[in-house]
Protein backbone atom coordinates (compact mmCIF):
# COMPACT_ATOMS: atom_id res chain seq x y z
CA UNK A 1 0.00 0.00 0.00
CA UNK A 2 1.24 3.47 -0.90
CA UNK A 3 0.94 6.06 1.87
CA UNK A 4 0.40 9.80 1.49
CA UNK A 5 3.51 11.92 1.81
CA UNK A 6 1.80 15.28 1.36
CA UNK A 7 -1.87 16.02 2.04
CA UNK A 8 -3.22 18.34 -0.69
CA UNK A 9 -6.81 18.56 0.49
CA UNK A 10 -8.99 17.28 3.31
CA UNK A 11 -12.77 17.33 3.37
CA UNK A 12 -15.18 16.41 6.11
CA UNK A 13 -18.87 15.56 5.88
CA UNK A 14 -21.52 14.78 8.46
CA UNK A 15 -24.27 12.32 7.56
CA UNK A 16 -27.46 11.68 9.51
CA UNK A 17 -29.87 8.84 8.76
CA UNK A 18 -27.71 6.82 6.37
CA UNK A 19 -29.41 6.05 3.06
CA UNK A 20 -32.59 7.82 4.23
CA UNK A 21 -30.95 10.95 5.52
CA UNK A 22 -28.89 13.98 4.67
CA UNK A 23 -25.19 14.62 4.22
CA UNK A 24 -23.49 18.02 4.59
CA UNK A 25 -19.94 19.15 4.06
CA UNK A 26 -18.17 21.01 6.83
CA UNK A 27 -17.80 24.12 4.63
CA UNK A 28 -21.50 24.11 3.65
CA UNK A 29 -20.80 23.83 -0.09
CA UNK A 30 -22.45 20.39 -0.30
CA UNK A 31 -25.78 19.42 1.16
CA UNK A 32 -27.59 16.41 -0.25
CA UNK A 33 -30.73 14.55 0.68
CA UNK A 34 -30.17 10.79 0.55
CA UNK A 35 -32.56 8.03 -0.53
CA UNK A 36 -31.95 4.32 -1.14
CA UNK A 37 -31.39 3.25 -4.78
CA UNK A 38 -34.67 2.51 -6.53
CA UNK A 39 -36.80 4.15 -3.85
CA UNK A 40 -39.37 6.87 -4.44
CA UNK A 41 -37.40 9.23 -2.19
CA UNK A 42 -36.35 12.64 -3.51
CA UNK A 43 -32.67 12.25 -2.67
CA UNK A 44 -29.60 10.85 -4.35
CA UNK A 45 -27.75 7.75 -3.19
CA UNK A 46 -24.11 6.98 -2.33
CA UNK A 47 -23.58 5.12 -5.61
CA UNK A 48 -24.56 8.22 -7.61
CA UNK A 49 -22.23 10.36 -5.50
CA UNK A 50 -19.37 7.88 -6.00
CA UNK A 51 -19.99 7.82 -9.78
CA UNK A 52 -19.97 11.64 -9.92
CA UNK A 53 -16.77 11.87 -7.90
CA UNK A 54 -14.98 9.18 -9.90
CA UNK A 55 -15.96 10.59 -13.29
CA UNK A 56 -14.82 14.08 -12.21
CA UNK A 57 -11.53 12.67 -10.90
CA UNK A 58 -11.02 10.59 -14.05
CA UNK A 59 -11.57 13.64 -16.26
CA UNK A 60 -8.90 15.40 -14.21
CA UNK A 61 -6.53 12.47 -14.73
CA UNK A 62 -7.26 12.45 -18.48
CA UNK A 63 -6.50 16.16 -18.58
CA UNK A 64 -3.20 15.65 -16.79
CA UNK A 65 -2.18 12.83 -19.12
CA UNK A 66 -3.35 14.65 -22.26
CA UNK A 67 -2.72 18.28 -21.21
CA UNK A 68 -0.80 19.07 -24.38
CA UNK A 69 -3.61 17.78 -26.63
CA UNK A 70 -6.38 20.10 -27.71
CA UNK A 71 -9.31 17.71 -27.27
CA UNK A 72 -12.57 17.56 -25.35
CA UNK A 73 -12.41 15.08 -22.49
CA UNK A 74 -15.92 13.94 -21.49
CA UNK A 75 -16.28 10.87 -19.26
CA UNK A 76 -19.30 9.11 -17.75
CA UNK A 77 -19.25 6.67 -14.88
CA UNK A 78 -21.81 4.04 -13.97
CA UNK A 79 -21.75 2.37 -10.56
CA UNK A 80 -23.84 -0.68 -9.71
CA UNK A 81 -24.79 -1.79 -6.21
CA UNK A 82 -25.41 -5.50 -6.05
CA UNK A 83 -25.01 -8.60 -3.98
CA UNK A 84 -23.01 -11.79 -4.01
CA UNK A 85 -24.48 -14.19 -1.53
CA UNK A 86 -25.20 -12.09 1.55
CA UNK A 87 -22.61 -9.38 0.76
CA UNK A 88 -23.24 -5.98 -0.82
CA UNK A 89 -20.78 -5.10 -3.60
CA UNK A 90 -20.06 -2.33 -6.10
CA UNK A 91 -19.22 -2.63 -9.79
CA UNK A 92 -18.19 0.31 -11.97
CA UNK A 93 -17.96 1.21 -15.64
CA UNK A 94 -16.20 4.32 -16.91
CA UNK A 95 -17.43 5.27 -20.38
CA UNK A 96 -14.80 7.51 -21.97
CA UNK A 97 -15.22 9.46 -25.20
CA UNK A 98 -12.17 11.15 -26.76
CA UNK A 99 -13.40 12.59 -30.06
CA UNK A 100 -10.76 13.42 -32.63
CA UNK A 101 -8.17 10.95 -31.34
CA UNK A 102 -7.08 7.81 -33.15
CA UNK A 103 -8.38 4.77 -31.25
CA UNK A 104 -4.91 3.52 -30.23
CA UNK A 105 -3.94 6.98 -28.91
CA UNK A 106 -7.27 7.31 -27.06
CA UNK A 107 -6.71 3.86 -25.55
CA UNK A 108 -3.19 4.81 -24.39
CA UNK A 109 -4.43 8.08 -22.83
CA UNK A 110 -7.30 6.28 -21.09
CA UNK A 111 -5.07 3.54 -19.70
CA UNK A 112 -2.53 6.10 -18.45
CA UNK A 113 -5.32 8.12 -16.81
CA UNK A 114 -6.56 4.96 -15.07
CA UNK A 115 -3.10 4.63 -13.51
CA UNK A 116 -3.08 8.31 -12.40
CA UNK A 117 -6.67 8.71 -11.13
CA UNK A 118 -6.92 8.36 -7.32
CA UNK A 119 -10.41 6.80 -7.57
CA UNK A 120 -9.07 4.19 -9.98
CA UNK A 121 -6.21 3.44 -7.60
CA UNK A 122 -8.58 3.16 -4.64
CA UNK A 123 -10.75 0.59 -6.40
CA UNK A 124 -7.97 -1.50 -8.01
CA UNK A 125 -8.41 -5.09 -6.94
CA UNK A 126 -11.41 -4.19 -4.78
CA UNK A 127 -14.33 -3.97 -7.22
CA UNK A 128 -15.03 -5.06 -10.79
CA UNK A 129 -14.09 -2.10 -13.03
CA UNK A 130 -14.51 -1.76 -16.80
CA UNK A 131 -13.04 1.14 -18.79
CA UNK A 132 -15.05 1.48 -22.02
CA UNK A 133 -13.63 3.62 -24.80
CA UNK A 134 -16.72 4.72 -26.73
Amino acid sequence: MTCLETVLYTTKTHTLGGRDGVSRSEDGRLEVKLSPPGSLGAGTNPEQLFAAGWSAGFIGALGRVARNMKIALPADAEVDLGTSGDQFLLRARLNVSLPGLERDVAHAVTEAAHQVCPYSKATQGNIDVAINLI
